[in-house]
């Protein structure tokens, strides 16, 4: 292979973490729990200079309330997966499952359930009326859960050689919470490569990495394309790990041009996580001025949370045709995109994507360079088969009310969306109790890797133990969303998916209509004032787990 770069570096750091894989597989359970509780203190103490570097890549001003999406995608999801991770090696250290103490569920078609949030009292009160569930494939039994929780930490001493990650280039937790699942989860010493929008970060991770560093098990290197090129390709690693598009796994399987009727010329195993077209399914129901106000504004943020690019970013929305409130809620839709805080375009290529989509929809601009896609058709059209990666959403039109249109829509996102990692339900308390068994059964039909009603698919790649990733099936040659999962810090085997819930009204109204749920409008709103102050009081929290915390952290999310 030719190069234009030093390609020492590189030889270097696989050099070293090939003799670091047998140090790791000398490395015991009490010294690995103890390195994340290491990790997770570093990671608390430095914090602040993480959500500081993110802010230069996001380019976002110091005093911006959408810096509440750097702590709380950033510093805060990774100290809580650090200390879930390390509560699940303690039971394994005691000869434990991580399952032992926890009361399994069973979820439709006879599957097992772990639930995964809330997971203690904590959750009950910073995430009151949330819950989220993993779903383990038919045909596992709870006995054998619980046997298999743990995956290769069963046999620490049987390592797995030197993995090769490469870092996404969106939310700064995404590359070392991979890190930590390969090191894992899977037993293999890491070379993670960052992805070059994200190099700001590198003194942080390898900071909070130093006790990995400093074993010889993690290595950090940056580049460009050709460096990751060199990197998958090399003798020395033995699994390719990615998170980010599908053309750019094809890229790195299949060569340029992608063609995949020959051979890929990766020749080791690669897992990936990759994004879609996400649907988000809005029941018709009876809704008041507010409901429709504050769904809209969640359907916002579920497209422009951080910029719009986010692998489960929403893209398509999908109401009923003949509800009576379908044109006062996208009046709402249009109000809340349109006064979501401007922000600057960082993503690479976003601007010829919006641009792209313009060209094929010129009626779709709304304010701040974003497009709203309205009235399209429901197959054969770019916006089902694209992932923009940017501000564009769409809104298609079915037929049918109630269990007939939720059916439509599931029908609808199986069969004419690209991607299988996250699909949205929207649903008012009434609509769900008469639906009943039939939106278990839109749940269990939707072949997606979470499943969320009334909250965003997001909160699952936020709850450390539940499971991330694309539903399973997918092959090299038809990839969608990606081949396994990450997370998972229940180290879970077979999993098939994770389903998230939530409360359709904040609090108060959510009281005040009977549901039992105190939380007021999410911090990762979009459309909340107080994200940045309520995103670094709960970071710090699950830093250092003060009670004397949590009045500040309320206060501040009630004023949201």
């Amino acid at each position: 292979m030719s190069t234009s770069f030093d390609t020492a570096v590189i030889d270097t750091a696989l050099a070293d973490l090939a003799q670091g894989e047998a140090t790791w597989a000398a490395t015991g359970l009490r010294r690995r729990r103890e390195l994340l509780d290491e990790l997770h203190a570093l990671t608390a103490r430095d914090a602040e200079a993480w959500v500081a570097a993110a802010r230069t890549v996001k380019k976002l001003d110091a005093d911006s309330p959408l810096l509440g999406e750097e702590w709380m995608s950033g510093p805060m999801t990774m100290l809580a997966s650090a200390r879930a991770l390390s509560e699940s090696m303690a039971a394994l250290e005691k000869g434990s499952s991580p399952l032992e103490d926890v009361d399994l569920g069973t979820a439709p078609g006879g599957r097992v359930s772990v639930p995964a949030l809330p997971h203690g009292i904590y959750d009950k009160l910073l995430l009151s009326g949330f819950s989220a569930d993993v779903w383990l494939r038919p045909g596992i039994d709870a006995a054998t859960a619980r046997r298999k929780a743990g995956l290769a930490q069963l046999d620490p001493a049987k390592t797995n050689g030197v993995g090769a990650v490469l870092g996404a280039g969106n939310i700064m937790s995404i590359a070392p919470l991979d890190t930590l699942y390969e090191l894992y989860a899977n037993n293999r010493v890491v070379a993670l490569k960052l992805n070059p929008i994200t190099d700001p970060m590198l003194p942080v991770f390898q900071a909070i990495f130093a006790p990995f560093i400093e074993l010889g098990v993690v290595r950090i290197l940056t580049g460009g394309a050709p460096e990751g090129g060199y990197l998958v390709n090399h003798p020395l690693v033995g699994h390719v790990h990615m998170t980010g598009g599908a053309p750019t796994h094809d890229a790195i399987v299949w060569g340029p041009g992608a063609d995949k009727t020959g051979e890929p010329i990766l020749d080791k195993p690669i897992t990936s996580e990759l994004g879609g077209v996400a649907p988000c399914i809005v029941v018709p129901g009876d809704w008041s001025a507010a409901d429709l106000k504050f769904q809209a504004e969640h359907v916002a943020t579920q497209r422009l949370h951080n910029g719009g690019y986010n692998c489960v970013a929403a893209q398509t929305v999908v109401l009923a045709a003949d509800w009576p409130l379908k044109e006062q809620f996208l009046t709402e839709l249009r109000a809340a995109i349109d006064n979501a805080p401007a922000r600057t375009a960082y993503y690479p290529g976003s601007d010829n994507r919006v641009a792209g989509a313009l060209a094929d929809y010129p009626d779709a601009a709304r304010a701040n360079g974003r497009l709203l896609v309205e009235n399209l058709p429901a197959s054969d059209t770019a916006l089902l088969r694209t992932e923009y990666f940017s501000p564009v959403l769409g809104v298609v039109e079915l037929p049918g009310t109630g269990a007939e249109f939720l059916g439509n829509a599931v029908d609808f996102a199986n069969d004419e969306l690209m991607g299988t990692l996250g699909a949205n339900i929207i649903a008012d308390p009434a609509t769900i109790a008469a639906l009943g068994a039939k939106l278990d059964t839109a749940i269990e039909d939707l072949r997606y890797g979470t499943v969320a009603l009334n909250v965003w698919t997001a909160l699952a790649f936020l709850t450390p133990r539940a499971s991330w990733g694309a539903y399973p099936g997918h092959t090299i040659d038809d990839i969608q969303s990606g081949i396994g999962v990450v997370h998972n810090a229940f180290l879970l085997d077979d999993v098939e998916r994770t389903v998230v819930r939530g409360p359709f009204r904040p609090a108060p109204r959510s009281i005040l209509r009977g549901e039992f749920a105190l939380t007021p409008k999410p911090p990762w709103f979009v459309s909340n004032k107080t994200g940045a102050p309520t995103g670094r009081k709960l970071t710090d929290f699950y830093g250092d787990g003060k009670l004397r915390r949590l009045p500040g952290i309320f206060v501040s999310a009630l004023r949201g």
